[in-house]
């Protein structure tokens, strides 16, 4: 399949006229063709308008055939090949390796999602059988989850496919029934309109609706907000920076109907290294965490920023151990100029933060976008005292906090913002002062991890990425996982509906076979 700078909307393969852009290899800077064209403000009004028109007839679509075109697109993308893998290494400065466990990932998420899909539990179908004989009588109520209607998706700069334009907020909205408007990003343009093209391939070949899926390309900020304040846009799907998330929010919550924004922003991820863990290996661990540290270039949203553990010998012996690795950690290339910029603009700032010290630096080399390595260590009264510590730099840096005592460990908890995920390291040992720790966590994160790093999010129904403010916009939601698909749906009652107006998931005789709770009990189907 060629790259030929072109966007969709709906069934349409077309050239944006309001200017031109490429994308660029960040390891040499040099732009990469083609030219890409740019959507005009009328390209975005009809991709938009088409999503609104497909909603009623997608929703109604049969669930199997729903399911069908999420597992159609999956293989649609193992289809491109090689030449999706080479173009996405091209564009991000990825390795080949991690862009094939991206693309494994990707196409594990639209199958899980087929799966939910079929078994229809997401629907929540809950009858209640009247009661004429009480006092007040009860009405017949029955309740299902219907799609809220057009997404907006924001494609990811560091996940080029399994954030992006078939990942996760693609594929949790349409298995709920919503046609997609993806934003590319313009980091990754040409795996973007690769990936464009096998989703089209996959709606014209299951039948789908004009409007179901639908790419734009823009440069700047003007793109995004005129997709948020689109009228036909009823939710917004995003991963980002919290700049970036919390300009889509006031726009989302100025429109004249406010939608929700589901944006994952922001998190330092704190590892907590307990003393009966740091006795039995600590030596081990910091070549572990350095690892998880550096994968990607620390350009993960779960990557450890944030390292906790009791002031002594212990964690003097896991710090220079991780020293010791780190240096021989070689730098990395980030995934854009951009990013790359604000990665050095975040380590001078942490630099010059009174009381906080450099510990270690990777090693130097590489060219272009290429990044070092970094690890600070500050005393928990520093920590506290400095907002400015607790803020994300987005790639492979990370502050060592060392506490007095186990009552200022959990001082600092307390004092944290919302995480994506906490990690605690600790033996049988460490009970007491772990189960002091975990409600406290609760309260702040989605995900709590215990003898592991944080740096890998499984695609499963129990996964949760997500967590309190400023993790994410919504902490009620997660962006990864089987329940990702209840942030693009809403709950209606059908209250003495006649039986051949009810919607198949409600009427008597569960004509679909799945999963209900009918007068508070849960019912199999026959």
């Amino acid at each position: 399949m060629n790259i030929s700078g072109e966007m969709i909307i709906g069934h349409q393969i077309l050239r944006g006229a309001a200017g031109a852009v490429r994308a660029y290899d960040p390891a040499s800077g040099q732009a990469l063709a083609p030219d890409f064209g740019l959507a005009t403000p009328a390209d975005l009004a009809r991709a938009c308008e088409l999503a609104d028109a497909a909603v009623e007839p997608y929703r109604a679509l049969p669930l199997e055939l729903r399911a069908r075109f999420l597992e159609t697109i999956a293989q649609r993308i193992l289809d491109l090949g090689p030449a999706l893998i080479e173009r996405a290494a091209q564009e991000s400065g990825l390795p080949v390796a991690r862009l094939e466990g991206e693309r494994g990932r990707t196409v594990n998420q639209l199958r899980l999602f087929a799966r939910v899909v079929r078994d229809g539990h997401f629907l929540e179908a809950t009858l209640d059988s009247a009661l004429p004989e009480r006092t007040p009588p009860r009405p017949d109520l029955r309740m299902r989850k219907i799609p809220l209607g057009a997404v907006a998706v924001f494609g990811a700069s560091n996940f080029p496919l399994a954030f992006s334009v078939a990942g996760g907020d693609t594929a949790a909205s349409l298995a709920a029934g919503c046609p997609v408007v993806v934003k590319a990003h313009n980091g990754h343009l040409g795996t973007s309109e690769l990936v464009a093209k096998a989703v089209l391939q996959a709606a014209l070949a299951c039948g789908m609706p004009e409007g179901v899926f639908s790419l734009l390309i823009g440069d700047g900020n003007q793109i995004g907000a005129d997709l948020v304040s689109h009228p036909a846009i009823r939710a917004v799907g995003f991963t980002g920076s919290r700049a970036g998330g919390l300009a889509l929010a006031r726009i989302a919550a100025g429109r004249k109907e406010p939608i929700p924004v589901y944006a994952e922003m922001s998190s330092i991820n704190p590892v907590y290294l307990l003393p009966g863990a740091l006795a039995a290996g600590g030596a081990g661990l910091a070549g572990a965490f350095v690892d998880s540290l550096t994968l990607g270039v620390g350009q993960f949203c779960t990557n450890p920023g944030l390292v906790i553990g009791l002031a002594g010998a212990q964690l003097d012996a896991f710090r220079d151990a991780a020293a010791a690795a780190l240096r021989g950690k070689p730098a990395g290339t980030m995934l854009t100029a951009g990013i790359h910029q604000a990665y050095d603009s975040g380590i001078g700032k942490r630099a010059g933060v009174a009381g906080v010290q450099l510990v270690a630096h990777g090693s130097q080399g590489g060219s272009g976008c290429s990044a070092r390595a970094a690890l600070y260590q500050c005393d928990a009264a520093t920590f506290l005292a400095n907002p400015a510590l607790e803020e994300e730099i987005f790639g492979p840096v990370s502050l060592l906090v060392a506490c007095r005592n186990e009552d200022e460990m959990l001082a600092v908890t307390r004092h944290l913002e919302g995480q994506l995920t906490a990690t605690v390291h600790a033996d049988d040992s460490d009970g007491a002062l772990a189960g002091a720790l975990l409600p406290l966590l609760e309260r702040k994160v989605g995900r709590i991890l215990f003898n592991g790093f944080p740096t890998g999010v499984e695609v499963a129904h129990a996964m949760v990425h997500g967590g309190p403010f400023p993790a994410t916009s919504d902490a009620r939601s997660t962006s990864v996982g089987a329940t990702a698909i209840e942030r693009f749906l809403r709950p209606v009652c059908y209250q003495d509906v006649p039986a051949g107006l009810l919607p198949d998931a409600l009427k008597d005789g569960n004509p679909l076979g799945i999963v209900r709770l009918v007068d508070g009990e849960v019912k199999l189907p026959a």
